[in-house]
């Protein structure tokens, strides 16, 4: 056999090898694209409810390390002594830190920009040349949050309690924090394509399901949340005037997926699997939950949406409306924001009104619903010493 002749029989085999074996490699392909989206083991399994109810949440202790890192509170600045003039007295145009001393007001402007705008300084919400002016509206929305954060502070402590937040919650050494949403107007589509109801076009605001991709508007939005009733299992056997449908229940599923991801939890970390509907049978968080669905309605039609005027049309959302917050904003993928850990110690003035009051804004903290515990079965305290000791430890 000649040369040419080996070197045929040779090519001819690496091509009927390679054929054999591409059906193989495309096979191996899609099976680690499949579990690409998978977490890779070990996970913790951690039991917070009696055994058989299922109440146990699932951890993966490499994203708990991570996330540790990621909620780590920044060093808090050295108090200064105290005494001396009021900033009010001192500086123009103080609206809401005036009754602090000089110095602690110059340590919490110095906090804040540290919190909100580190590569921005100062010059990111102040005219340098004139600091007392309102000409910038980052510093008109800055007063604003700032009331704002004393508001939750003082009147949501059914669901801060007394760990609270401060700027750095939700910014993070950004400007704009990271978790925020506007109304979605959702993907463009042909005519013939029909409608779909808002649902089956997978978004990360559900975790990526076929759920309504857009639930935020239907619930945490002021004009529209007072109309949209989250519960849908009903009270009785048979209709009676309860009209709820299995799209309406996909909306609120969409909602749970929310807090769900927000929260780094699964749904037994609120509810009971024996019973979703039952409050008796559900874990203390339930209870903290509900507040915080209705504080994020009041944050919303209180504090962003009359701000809609003031952000510039580069700030709106396609649609035009102003930004907002949900559960994600704080949370960031944890039970607690920061894991709990409070800055309210190192920085009292966010804790409320300062001395003088304020007046009440026009939403309230709701009341708890008739058929939900007033108080969790356990008390806020006991859940947090709870948490601290099922958390898991990163391996």
């Amino acid at each position: 056999m000649n040369g040419s002749a080996i070197r045929g029989f040779i090519n001819r085999r690496v091509i009927d090898t390679g054929s054999r074996r591409l059906p193989q490699l495309l096979a191996f392909g899609v099976i680690l694209a499949i579990l690409s989206g998978c977490e890779r083991p070990p996970t913790d399994t951690i039991q917070r409810g009696y055994r058989g109810v299922a109440q146990g949440l699932v951890y993966n202790p490499r994203i708990v390390k991570d996330q540790e890192a990621a909620n780590a509170i920044p060093v808090a600045l050295p108090q200064l002594p105290g005494g001396g003039p009021a900033a009010g007295s001192v500086f123009k145009n103080v609206q809401v830190l005036g009754n602090l001393s000089t110095g602690e007001f110059t340590r919490t402007m110095l906090a804040m920009t540290s919190w909100v705008a580190p590569k921005q300084g100062c010059a990111y919400c102040h005219n340098t040349a004139n600091m007392a002016s309102d000409e910038l509206y980052t510093k008109v929305v800055a007063r604003r949050m700032l009331q704002m954060t004393q508001h939750i502070n003082a009147d949501w402590k059914t669901h801060v309690a007394a760990t609270g937040v401060t700027c750095y919650t939700c910014h993070r050494g950004e400007p704009v924090p990271a978790n925020i949403w506007f109304t979605d107007p959702g993907p463009e589509t042909a005519d013939e394509a029909g409608n779909h109801g808002g649902q089956n076009m997978p978004s990360p605001a559900t975790g990526y399901t076929s759920l309504p991709y857009d639930p935020f508007t239907t619930f945490l939005d002021s004009s529209t949340a007072d109309a949209n009733d989250i519960r849908v299992i009903s009270n009785t056997a048979l209709p009676s005037g309860d009209r709820k449908s299995i799209k309406q229940t996909e909306w609120t599923y969409a909602l749970m997926m929310h807090m769900s991801e927000s929260l780094g939890v699964n749904c037994t970390y609120c509810h009971n699997s024996r019973s979703f509907a039952s409050w008796e049978a559900s874990a203390p968080p339930r209870v903290t939950a509900w507040y915080g669905i209705r504080m994020v309605r009041d944050l919303n039609h209180s504090y962003l949406d009359p701000l809609s005027s003031t952000f510039p049309p580069v700030r709106h959302g396609p649609l035009g409306d102003n930004p907002k917050l949900n559960c994600a904003t704080c949370h960031q993928g944890v039970y607690k924001p920061l894991f709990g850990n409070s800055m309210l110690k190192d920085y009292p003035q966010f804790a409320g009104p300062i001395a003088a009051p304020v007046a009440t804004p026009d939403a309230s903290p709701a009341s708890a619903p008739g058929n939900a515990p007033a108080t969790p079965a356990t008390t806020r305290s006991d859940d947090d010493s709870v948490m601290a000791k099922d958390k898991p430890k990163p391996s």
